[in-house]
């Protein structure tokens, strides 16, 4: 094989480490440089190195495939939770507008030291109800009923303003908020 002549300037520090290795080689220099080329230039000729890789990427594809579908999950939940949030609230008269500021700002501060307490521990509130579900109502996680599915479907085809989607009924104020047990509606 013809080869082809090349030269090259190297830093005085670079040059002693060259030589050095160099005069170790079986090689010598040339062989020292080419080798240096074809790990660079043709890396999958190195043995091992595409397999590593591989399995690497194919283990960060299958962690960000979770984190993307846990986070679409969670972007779901919440968006959700809004919007059953926003739909059965009344609105507040201006008077006791202040007052509940400031229960919101107790409760946010005891919301964001959960939220502390629960990241430095292992334990996730998902897992502890998704546990409770399954131990206490395993039936939730089976199929829909078919009275409850059609519910969800009529509730789904309801205009907006329908008091079906508000939640207003005889088990609900008139107003969309939900009455719990022992609640009387103001």
């Amino acid at each position: 094989m013809a080869k082809k002549r090349y030269t090259v300037w190297l830093s005085r520090s670079l040059g002693h480490k060259f030589e050095a290795v160099a005069a170790r080689s079986k090689g010598g220099k040339s062989g020292l440089v080419e080798d240096a080329l074809k790990a660079v230039l043709e890396p999958q000729l190195l043995p091992g190195v595409n397999e590593a890789l591989a399995r690497r990427f194919e283990s960060l594809n299958r962690t960000v495939t979770q984190i993307a579908r846990d986070m679409a999950i969670a972007t779901e939940t919440l968006g959700l939770f809004v919007r059953y949030f926003l739909t059965i609230m009344p609105p507040m008269p201006e008077s006791q507008q202040e007052p509940a500021r400031l229960l919101g700002r107790e409760r946010f501060a005891v919301f964001v030291v959960e939220v502390g307490r629960r990241m430095t521990s292992d334990r996730r509130l998902v897992a502890e109800v998704l546990e409770s579900i399954a131990k206490n109502d395993p039936d939730l996680f089976g199929t829909l009923s078919s009275s409850a599915a059609e519910r969800s479907q009529d509730a789904a085809a309801q205009p907006a303003g329908d008091n079906a989607v508000n939640g207003a009924g005889p088990e609900n104020g008139m107003d969309g908020t939900t009455l719990l047990e022992g609640d009387t509606h103001e």
